[in-house]
């Protein structure tokens, strides 16, 4: 059953804890890395065998299998996925950052150059948990950004194929090339390249922990997008919701794996107990109970905030969870004060589940309290930016002596000497 606090009557300490979980992985993932960097293909194929239990004869999906996948693939679900697609591309297409020029004085210009990152790496959980709305999230802002070279991973299933769903919404979202590799072996192989799988400059996308500790590894060959941790649900409703709504919002979720986060804090015991008994009647009714029921039990929490939203809402704040729910009557009333979380949710009829795969805002999110400091996935994380600087005779005859005077402070006189060299004529 899931855990009630009641706020200022339990230690802070025990409200905002946090499970530091340690994987136990790094070693495996350090050896994994090293065997796909001197072994490359080789080292995926045996991998491939060992925890896919599938032998594969090549390792790129053919155009072949996708145009066979978008033939087998359920023609409404396909609709649903390429109505989703627009919803995403026409939120992300307002991020779009424009190169700029500063000319603000005589002989001087400044700007900025926004370039497309050429090559990047999308990993996509595959085998028995295929989510094409990956697919998208992560690959429509790529597309957006002008990335000339998507290159999909995602583990085979048994039979050697890739869930045609996850093909589907490939080929409707514009990925390049896709290849049947999964784990921390498939982020090696992003990151180093085989005689197969081409490097690129940037990987992202969720996985499990060996995924999530390569990322961590490889970051620095490459860039990444973050590290991701479980999933996390921060539902802020106060006595007005309906108990039945919140509860299965919570359990949307605490399904995805045991050390999944859901957390409600409201403004009346009595609604926190409302939300615990539907809990109860709701759990058992999943196809994902038992990993539903560990995740409430174990990492489920209510807090009460008692009759003071405003309060709900500074808990909230120091949690700084990757999905919020804002469930009341005027949730705009209160969207200003929010400091830190992933993505807002808002309303009675807004369940985060409309984020994971339609509204348009990326799912991918920031996790374990890091929404303090970082930001969903966005076209943003598939461009890079340079400065460039402009100065005539003129306009360095003006400030040179300011450059040295800087430099020589800081006893960096090769650096003053760059700038009155050229006047000492």
């Amino acid at each position: 059953m899931i855990k009630i606090y009641k706020y200022g009557e339990v230690p802070n300490s025990e409200i905002f804890a946090r499970d530091n979980i340690d994987s136990g992985v790094e070693g495996i993932v350090a050896d994994i890395i090293e065997n796909v960097k001197a072994n490359g293909d080789k080292a995926l194929f045996e991998y491939c065998e060992r925890f896919d239990k599938v032998s594969l004869s090549t390792l790129e999906v053919s155009q072949g299998e996708i145009e066979e996948a978008f033939e087998i693939a359920d023609p409404e679900f396909v609709k649903i996925v390429e109505e989703a697609a627009e919803n995403i591309r026409a939120f992300h297409e307002k991020q779009v950052r424009n190169s700029f020029i500063i000319s603000e004085k005589d002989g001087v210009i400044t700007g900025q150059k926004v370039t497309p990152i050429e090559k990047v790496g999308l990993y996509v959980p595959g085998g028995t948990a295929a989510y094409p709305s990956t697919v998208l999230m992560d690959s429509i802002p790529a597309k957006i950004a002008g990335c000339q070279e998507i290159v999909m991973v995602t583990p085979p299933s048994k039979d050697g194929k890739v869930n045609p769903n996850i093909l589907a919404a490939a080929k409707i979202a514009g990925v390049t090339r896709i290849f049947k590799v999964g784990g921390a072996q498939a982020i090696a192989a992003l990151a180093y390249g085989t005689e197969s799988v081409p490097c690129v400059d940037k990987i992202v996308g969720p996985g499990n922990a060996f995924v999530a500790e390569a990322k961590k590894q490889v970051f620095g060959k490459v860039s990444i997008d973050m590290i991701a941790g479980p999933s996390e649900i921060l539902v802020v409703a106060d006595s007005t919701c309906n108990p039945v709504y919140v509860a299965a919002d919570l359990l949307s979720q605490a399904e995805h794996d045991k050390m999944a986060s859901a957390v409600l804090v409201t403004d009346t015991t009595e609604f926190a107990k409302a939300v615990s008994d539907e809990l109860e009647r709701q759990i058992p009714m999943l196809p994902r109970a038992e990993i539903a029921r560990y995740s409430i039990d174990n990492n489920g929490k209510i807090i009460v905030a008692e009759n003071n939203l405003m309060l709900a809402i500074d808990i909230a704040n120091e949690i700084a969870p990757e999905h919020l729910e804002i469930c009341v009557d005027n949730p705009f009333d209160y969207l200003d004060k929010i400091k830190h979380a992933g993505s807002i949710f808002m309303g009675k009829y807004c369940p985060e589940a409309l984020g994971d795969y339609f509204a348009g805002p990326n799912h991918t999110l920031p996790t374990s309290g890091s929404a303090r400091f970082s930001s969903p996935l966005s076209v943003d994380d598939f461009v890079k930016k340079s400065q460039f600087t402009y100065f005539t005779k003129d306009a360095l005859s003006k400030v040179y002596d300011k450059v040295a005077i800087f430099a020589e402070k800081e006893g960096l006189h090769a650096h003053a000497k760059s700038a009155t060299i050229r006047f000492e004529e």
